[in-house]
Order: C-alpha cells, then structure tokens, then sequence
C-alpha cells in the first residue's frame, strides 16, 4: 500500500473461506470506485486467509465504506472493515525488515509468497517503486506480526538469491529516528506486553510449520523366511 492510497484504502477482516475478489469487489462497489483488491493468500493452501484490502478512488467512499459495510454478514459471519492505515498502525509490533538489490522482476506477490513461510505478515510487502515509471527501485519492506518472524527471516534469507540477485535482509531503519533500527530490546519488550489478540491476526494455516517430508520413510513391518535384516 502506498502512503498516497492508503487513506483511501480499507482493511477487510473477518472473511469467510468462500469470500473471492470479484465477490469483495462487487460488495464494496456499493460503496463507491473501487480501484483494487488485494487478499494474500497462503503458500500452502492456497486458500486466502480471511482478510483483504480494498483500495477506492477516493478517502471519501472509504469513510462511507467503513460507515456501510462494517459488520455486515457475509456468509453468515460478519466481517470487520477499517482504515488500512489505522490497522496496520494498531498492528505494528515493531518487526519490520528492509529488503535490499532486489531484481526489478521481483514482485509484491513473490516477496509474500517468500517471506511468508517466516511467519506472518501484517501486510501486503512494500516494493518502493518509481511514481512515474511504477518500476522497483530494488528495494523493498516487510511487516510481520513478530520479532520470532522477522528474526528467521533475517537469518535465513539475507544473502540468499532470489532471481539471480543475493538480496540484503535486515531491520528497517524507524521513520523519524536518527539513524535507529527496529528490533531494539525496549520494541521487543513492548511486543511481548502486547501481544496481537487472535481476531486480529490474519489466519495462517500451515506458514509455521515445517513442510511435510516429501518422500514417506518405508516401515519393515515383517520379514518374510529365511531373510535377515541387512546390518
């Protein structure tokens, strides 16, 4: 989301499993203009995880949207809608990680789909991006719901080669601070005194767990007469 849109953009929590795109773009369309929508979608499943965002043409119908939709049921559950901007400051534990010499091929949805194996993400990665042109400008940041998320991330993926390019991962610097990353023992000890309550973390089946083995081990149960067990 970028700083120009994200006032006129709306987070959609709450979202039943049946819940597409086109469903969320034709509900919101009530509202007002509808210019995108974004609903990240799980590595493993591929199912979408039960929050989106819808972007308007204006702060306007986003205000309207807020006032119309909130807790309207949709499947029978109702579904909570707020300013992205206002969710994602409630949301900001602190665990934000810059992301640098990124390819210009790389996308939002590939970052996500890397990063999210980490934990979870608060929002849809930000790929700093020319205003004219729209072309990356190679460098890229990540929110995560975690410091146990950021800090794999880190670890695992800085150096790493994503495209043919050994990417720099590492705490983003704090806007407004001189010189001073996130990732500071007092953010971390403000994370751990407040803990993301469970309505509002985006649903993530399956991201922290390892992948199941690829190949299934074979069990001897028995052995028929005359064979032995090779030693």
């Amino acid at each position: 989301l970028f700083p120009a849109t994200q006032d006129a953009t709306v987070y959609v929590g709450g979202l039943d499993e049946k819940v597409s795109e086109p469903l969320l773009w034709e509900l919101f369309l009530q509202a007002g203009p509808v210019v995108n929508t974004h609903m990240p979608k799980d590595r493993v499943t591929g199912q979408h995880q039960g929050y989106g965002f819808v972007e308007f043409l204006s702060e306007e119908d986003a205000d309207y949207a807020i006032k119309i939709m909130n807790m309207i049921k949709l499947y029978g559950k109702p579904i909570r809608v707020n300013k992205a901007s206002a969710h994602n400051k409630n949301l900001d534990v602190g665990a934000n990680i810059f992301i640098g010499n990124l390819d210009p091929e790389i996308d939002e949805k590939l970052l996500y789909d890397t990063f999210s194996a980490f934990g979870v993400i608060l929002q849809t990665p930000k790929i700093m991006r020319d205003p004219d042109t729209g072309n990356s400008k190679g460098y890229a940041f990540i929110n995560f719901a975690s410091f146990d998320a950021s800090d794999a991330a880190i670890e695992a993926m800085n150096g790493q080669y994503l495209c043919n390019r050994p990417i720099t991962v590492s705490y983003a610097f704090k806007k407004d601070s001189k010189g001073e990353r996130h990732g500071s023992a007092a953010e971390r000890l403000l994370a751990a005194q407040n803990p993301l309550s469970q309505a509002d973390r985006p649903h993530q089946l399956f991201a922290d767990a390892p992948p199941p083995p690829s190949v299934p081990t074979p069990v001897v149960t028995s052995l028929g007469p005359g064979v032995t067990p090779p030693g």
